[in-house]
């Protein structure tokens, strides 16, 4: 088997899973990771997303560190930019933005033209592609039923980045459509009053499954390099 080789471009500091397995942020990915694993039934989940209240609360940061500590792990993952109104994914990875999930939506390429390679072993990625004008009735589509059922023939796992939940519908379209939910907050920014909304958002449906919340920017001990990262089950009170 030939290994990925790995892009320089992508050992950048917000992508510790991979620039620093073995930092203590990275362990707590990881700890993330084992409790997805129990809030689902069987240990098995294939489909997730990660959303915020707000934005600039560490939500993209988070589902691209997810999605390495999964790879890692040995499964076969997919981390889709859903922020068709404001995506990072591309930023973060240095890859092209020219097409990408918005494309496929509008069956202007297939899935498997737009999909690019990480760099990372196991992690492929799907970019938004270009700003649509209506992202939440393209997420709402049969093509978005489509767009799940091919990817979950080849991948492991769909991971997607999606926007704030208070901003607009687009995570709880997803949510619905996905195995389980994480809302990031962070610590020094979030309202309560703005995260049991965004909360509330999400579980308004019966359909979504609320796992927990990643607490980040936690104060921490000072030889702390990075911000640590915390999951809050939903049993929890």
């Amino acid at each position: 088997m030939v290994k990925k080789k790995i892009k320089p471009e992508v050992k950048n500091r917000k992508l510790i899973a991979f620039t620093n397995p073995r930092s203590r942020v990275s362990e707590q990915f990881r700890t993330l990771r084992t409790n997805i694993h129990f809030t689902v039934p069987g240990g098995k989940v294939r489909s997730l997303v990660v959303t915020s209240a707000s934005h600039s609360e560490g939500k993209s940061t988070t589902s691209s560190n997810l999605a390495i500590v999964f790879a890692q792990e040995g499964k076969r993952v997919l981390l889709i930019d859903a922020d068709m109104r404001k995506p990072t994914m591309h930023q973060t990875f240095k890859i092209s933005n020219s097409k990408g999930l918005s494309n496929v939506l509008v069956r202007r390429v297939s899935l498997k033209m737009a999909i690019q390679d990480s760099g990372i072993e196991n992690l492929d990625l799907l970019p938004s592609g270009p700003i649509p004008p209506n992202p939440a009735e393209l997420l709402s589509s049969s093509n978005m039923d489509l767009l799940f059922e091919n990817a979950l023939d080849t991948y492991d796992m769909l991971i997607f980045d999606t926007p704030p939940v208070l901003s607009v519908t687009d995570s709880v379209i997803l949510a619905n459509k996905c195995e389980g939910t994480i809302l990031v907050l962070n610590s020094g920014k979030t309202e309560r009053a703005h995260a049991l909304k965004a909360k509330d958002a999400i579980t308004a449906s019966k359909k979504t499954r609320l796992l927990g919340t990643v607490l980040n920017n936690v104060q921490v001990d000072k030889d702390f390099d990075y911000a640590q990262y915390y999951i809050r089950p939903r049993s929890e009170k």
